[in-house]
């Protein structure tokens, strides 16, 4: 394959890559670019007047008609729910930056993860900037910002330091988690019952700062309800228990998964779903309907020690479509 110097192209560029088509679109307007998520120019942005969730049982005609304004948000105007022929993939790079943390110095950059992730076909790039910094870092999620191409999806908790942040950064899309310090990794879904008005207060922030809001829940009816009440966009289904079920049980979680969808599309809410999946098990999930989004991040890096970024997210994209799958 013919290389060309991308200095070339863009002077401050030494870098070498085949061809340098991705190096070319920073000189392309946004709008020409398929599937970059679109800038947030001039002042913060707020939600359009549009009916309240609980006013969707309108006919499609009413609801394409208040849909007719651009959305501030990365998703699809109003109606929220719009059906795909697959979901997209997050790919959650945090554990490029627990390698680097491991031994305390600056190599391998995230940064550097996510351009090959994108190369790979990644339609969001997913970090998590925890309190206690003890993978992503503030550094990070700046650096982030700026360089990536496809959406830039920030799992946060509430407290106001990292609600301080997400207001400057500004991402595509901030998904409210819990945290607990002790915890090697997100170990259940946000309880959306405890703090209602404060998570209300976070959400009603970020969106008036043009910030997608998703928040990432155990697969309950009661739970997709708080969470359409505080005014998310969409809902992150916790599938850790699916994940670690085999056989009935990995059925029944299935299953519950796919009853709890039905209530996300009650709400109009976007569907996404994350935790613990991999290549064997990926596929069931990404076949539920409406499933707009799938975040993964462990798998994948584990995979990309063998066969590195661009092809292990390849993999994962034609799992997510394969005919066969194990659970």
């Amino acid at each position: 394959m013919p290389r060309t110097r991308c200095s070339e192209l863009q002077p401050e560029c030494n870098a070498m890559q085949p061809d340098c088509n991705q190096l070319q679109l920073d000189a392309m307007p946004p709008s020409a670019i398929p599937g970059r998520a679109q800038p947030f120019p001039g002042p913060p942005l707020t939600r359009p007047s549009l009916p309240q969730n609980a006013a969707f049982a309108t006919s499609a005609k009413t609801i394409l008609a208040h849909s007719a304004p651009p959305s501030p948000f990365p998703f699809p105007a109003l109606p929220r729910y719009n059906p795909l022929p697959m979901p997209e993939l997050g790919v959650n790079i945090d554990h490029v930056a627990t390698l680097r943390q491991a031994r305390r110095t600056y190599e391998p950059d995230p940064i550097w993860a996510a351009v090959e992730a994108e190369l790979g076909g990644a339609d969001a790039i997913t970090v998590h900037l925890r309190e206690d910094r003890r993978h992503i870092n503030d550094r990070d999620v700046a650096a982030l910002r700026q360089s990536v191409q496809c959406r830039l999806n920030l799992e946060m908790s509430t407290i106001e330091e990292i609600v301080a942040i997400a207001l400057k950064t500004r991402p595509d899309q901030a998904t409210l988690v819990p945290e607990r310090r002790e915890e090697i990794t997100t170990e259940g879904g946000l309880d959306l019952s405890r703090e209602t008005p404060r998570l209300a207060e976070v959400v009603k922030r970020l969106s008036e700062a043009g910030v997608a809001v998703s928040a990432f829940i155990d697969p309950d009816d009661k739970q997709v309800e708080l969470a359409a009440q505080i005014g998310c966009h969409a809902v992150e289904l916790h599938t850790g228990e699916y994940a670690n079920a085999r056989g009935e049980q990995a059925a029944g979680q299935l299953e519950r998964l796919v009853r709890v969808s039905a209530a996300v599309k009650k709400y109009a809410m976007r569907l996404h779903a994350g935790h613990g999946l991999n290549y064997r098990n990926v596929r069931p999930v990404a076949q539920i309907a409406d499933m707009r989004e799938l975040n993964i991040g462990h798998a994948i890096i584990t995979r990309a020690v063998f066969v590195g970024i661009q092809e292990a997210v390849r993999e994962m994209k034609r799992a997510m479509t394969n005919e066969k799958s194990e659970l």
